[in-house]
């Protein structure tokens, strides 16, 4: 009776899911939000609280967590991520300053104390890799002259990721000063040693790995994955962390191979994660922290596009370029609640989830509307202050030379 009552919830859940992720391809959305807001309807405080079928979704978001950084490995080879670690840190350095500082500031103002300002401020560092390169593909700007910026900075913030995660899960476990120091050489022993490996080993690697056969490939490269994210895990290092690195380690045929297998099934638990996190989080919870996470959302969403400006500006793109790319990169999501997860699951703080699902929901809607408008909003009221403060004239020397530097398009994509 038990099984019984299990596959009706959790098929039921799936189906559910897969009705909301079409009527959010409908209207050109994201479905996390939608996938949020199923959690919180039939989870504890709910419209319909789920029993039998708890443990079993939450194997699955585990799952989720894991191939959200494996395919993002995919998407990288590690000789990329060396010559945008070389070309672009400045952009992380001001990534990491203007947007993790706020969420700290706030769990301070709020009396949540040290560990929980850590966790938040990851939660408002970093972007949504995912719902920035479908809004990309959406608007048509994959070819811009400022994609390749924002990807850098995305790049960035994933390779951070590899050193604050394993932090962030030595803090909400209680280790000491040594254990979390250890822990913290463990994880950059680790990431140090997939990345010399993958650039001078990749091509043996993705050799011993790569198979004609779809069914063979997809189960070597689920069956490591899921393996390294064990072991990663039995160190005290973020099973995150480990499936972030497998993916690093694979390139060419082999990681295009995988890419196209684990989609589906990246897609599948991934959402089955977003509704695990809402599960979690009591609705009558929200909103009392309405306030701050709106509050906290826009000036966030400020600092991200100033982020994008400024590191475009770095790289020579012209004006409007700019603004697109800072609006690109307002969009959180699934790393946000991944951060905010392993806090929630540790017992640091009961507000701390709430704000954080409140944050992403705002923001993931928000991201979207901030790419396509950002621009034409900013170039609007540049007009009307240049009508403001009299004629100005003929575009000057300087100006013609800066647009043709940095046009609008061209090439240089993912």
């Amino acid at each position: 009776m038990h099984s019984a009552v299990l596959l009706i919830e959790f098929g039921s859940i799936i189906l559910g899911l897969g009705l909301l992720g079409r009527f959010a391809a409908r209207f050109r959305l994201s479905p996390i939000p939608l996938y949020l807001l199923a959690g919180l309807a039939f989870g504890e405080g709910g419209l319909l609280p789920l029993g039998a079928s708890e443990e079993f979704v939450a194997t699955g978001a585990e799952i989720g967590v894991i191939l959200l950084l494996l395919m993002l490995g995919l998407e990288y080879s590690a000789g990329d991520l060396v010559t945008n670690l070389k070309s672009h840190y400045p952009a992380g350095l001001v990534d990491g300053a203007l947007n993790a500082l706020p969420g700290a500031a706030v769990a301070l103002l709020l009396g949540w104390g040290p560990v929980a300002a850590v966790v938040l401020a990851g939660v408002t560092w970093i972007s949504s890799s995912g719902v920035i390169a479908k809004v990309l593909g959406d608007l048509g700007r994959v070819g811009n002259r400022e994609t390749p910026v924002i990807l850098s900075v995305l790049v960035l913030e994933d390779l951070a990721m590899a050193v604050y995660l394993p932090i962030v899960t030595a803090l909400v476990a209680g280790a000491g000063l040594m254990a979390g120091s250890v822990t913290l050489a463990i994880a950059l022993g680790a990431a140090g040693l997939v990345l010399f490996v993958a650039v001078r080993y990749g091509r043996l690697i993705s050799r011993f790995v790569s198979s004609d056969d779809p069914e063979k490939l997809l189960l070597v490269v689920l069956g490591l994955t899921i393996l390294v994210a064990g072991i990663a895990q039995q160190l005290q290092v973020s099973a995150a962390v480990g499936a972030f690195l497998v993916g690093i380690a694979l390139s060419g045929e082999v990681a295009e191979g995988a890419h196209t297998l684990l989609s589906p099934l990246r897609d599948l638990f991934a959402a089955v994660f977003f509704v695990f996190f809402g599960l979690h989080t009591d609705p009558a919870s929200i909103p009392p922290v309405l306030l701050p996470a709106l509050a906290l959302a826009l000036v966030t969403a400020a600092t991200k596009i100033a982020t994008g400006y400024w590191a475009a500006r770095r790289a020579g793109v012209s004006v409007k370029g700019r603004w697109r790319a800072g609006g690109a990169l307002v969009a959180r999501g699934e790393f946000s609640i991944v951060i905010a997860g392993l806090a929630v699951s540790a017992g640091i703080e009961p507000s701390l989830g709430p704000l954080a699902t409140a944050y992403v929901l705002i923001l993931v809607v928000l991201g979207p509307l901030t790419a396509r408008y950002t621009e034409p909003v900013a170039s609007r009221w540049t007009r009307r202050r240049s009508a403001g403060t009299g004629p100005v004239g003929a575009s000057t020397p300087a100006t013609e030379t800066q647009a043709s530097v940095g046009g609008d398009g061209g090439s240089g994509g993912r």
